[in-house]
């Protein structure tokens, strides 16, 4: 029998209809790959442990739940190592689910897409960890960083929640935006660089104004939905629907922030895609994600509660409604590392790559990795590789409108 039933959030990406729920965070790096023994030997120390990484998924009457696996062996069974780039292992494991019986994650050593580079990649089922705790676990393997304290990682928040203030009601549906519908459709992933000066010069398109790299992502994705809405012959100029972007927001308190497993919540925001100019669009974007420390209302647990009870009637509800692209055409996810530890055994850090989920039909998902050495854009679809580089292509040129902006200012 499982043991406590999946909370909500969890329970719904178990049940994720779009294609198998795996999710994850790659690393790559410059130097030589350690050997398969070291870094077995070094997830082993950091990561043996760990509760979370013991358990499996187990379906019950009627929800999911956890229960550890008692003969799973060291964490260190859960390393692979293969011969191919992050792109090629993506399209794979876009249509591979993990194993019944067995903690749904794995540790990744790829190769690199140059000679004297390489890559790790900790995939996951999305019920086991979010992206908050993907950040917990990675920073713990780099040089510097301790490894992540057991207690900790067992503190679940409760009481409070961090929550963004606003946003609209959880039924409220906006405006469809056209995707490029480029090619054939199917699952699609891409990659790409951003410049770090084009990235440092759009946060410094503000004059007089501190704005964040979340604000400038959230601008220029606002600005690439524009685009599409554009050339669909359409301007987002709709006084009663707006275009929703939805965020995932990271709900633990200060006091939790080593806690493994989700503690997330998706909110929605409004897309400025109706404004012309790009440094109107990074002007509303500024605060959008404002946030509180709070109890959680009575009303949220209720709601909840109610959901939580009657999983199949609310997976029905989320694919007719809240999966639907009027209800949030594009998802904006940003994962980023501290300073802190950039090297793996000697081994600079060079970027972060976000891999997503599977996103609803006719919706889009923008990731985007940063640690010192700069930012990396993933774009994931379901409607074709086209489509995926199109949008990529289309983020980068407005990250170089609101480039342009400090540059016509007299910024750096």
């Amino acid at each position: 029998m499982p043991g406590s039933p999946l909370p909500l959030m969890e329970e719904g990406m178990a049940r994720w209809p779009f294609g198998p729920p795996n999710a994850g965070v790659a690393l790559d790096f410059t130097g030589t790959p350690p050997t398969p023994a070291e870094l077995r030997a070094l997830v082993d120390a950091r990561w043996g442990a760990l509760p979370r990484l013991a358990q499996r998924l187990v379906r019950g009457a009627r929800r999911h739940g956890w229960e550890t696996v008692e003969d799973g062996g060291s964490p260190a069974l859960r390393v692979r190592c293969e011969e191919v780039t992050l792109r090629e292992a993506v399209r794979r494991w876009f249509h591979t689910p993990f194993p019944e019986g067995l903690p749904p994650w794995n540790l990744h050593l790829l190769r690199g897409s140059a000679e004297g580079e390489f890559s790790l990649l900790f995939r996951m089922h999305h019920s086991l960890l979010d992206g908050r705790s993907l950040t917990t676990l990675l920073r713990s393997l780099l040089d510097g960083v301790p490894p992540v304290d057991v207690a900790a990682s067992l503190a679940e928040p409760r009481a409070l929640r961090r929550a963004v203030v606003g946003g609209p009601g959880l039924l409220t549906a906006g405006l469809a935006v056209p995707l490029p519908g480029k090619g054939e459709r199917a699952p699609a992933y891409t990659l790409l660089r951003l410049p770090s000066e084009r990235m440092r010069a759009a946060r410094e398109a503000a004059p007089g104004r501190a704005t964040t790299t979340n604000e400038v992502f959230l601008a220029a994705v606002s600005g690439v939905l524009r685009s599409c809405l554009l050339g669909g012959g359409m301007t987002g100029e709709d006084g009663r629907r707006r275009v929703w972007l939805s965020v995932p927001v990271d709900q633990r308190p200060s006091s939790h922030g080593n806690f493994l497993g989700n503690a997330f919540t998706n909110v929605r925001v409004a897309a400025p895609v109706a404004l012309p100019d790009p440094a109107a669009r990074l002007a509303a974007c500024t605060g959008l994600l404002t946030v509180e420390t709070r109890a959680r209302r009575t009303a949220e647990r209720l709601v909840e509660g109610v959901f939580g009870a009657f999983p199949g009637v609310t997976q029905s509800l989320a694919r007719g409604r809240l999966f639907a692209p009027a209800y949030a055409p594009a998802a904006c996810s940003y994962v980023h590392l501290r300073e802190t530890g950039r090297t793996l055994a000697g081994r600079p850090l060079r970027r972060v790559g976000v891999v997503p989920m599977v996103p609803p039909e006719d919706t889009v998902t923008f990731g985007l990795g940063g640690c010192a050495r700069g930012h990396t854009l993933s774009v994931t679809t379901n409607s074709g590789a086209e489509d995926a580089e199109l949008l990529a292509e289309a983020f980068l040129h407005e990250l170089g409108l609101l480039a342009g902006l400090s540059a016509a200012s007299g910024g750096s």
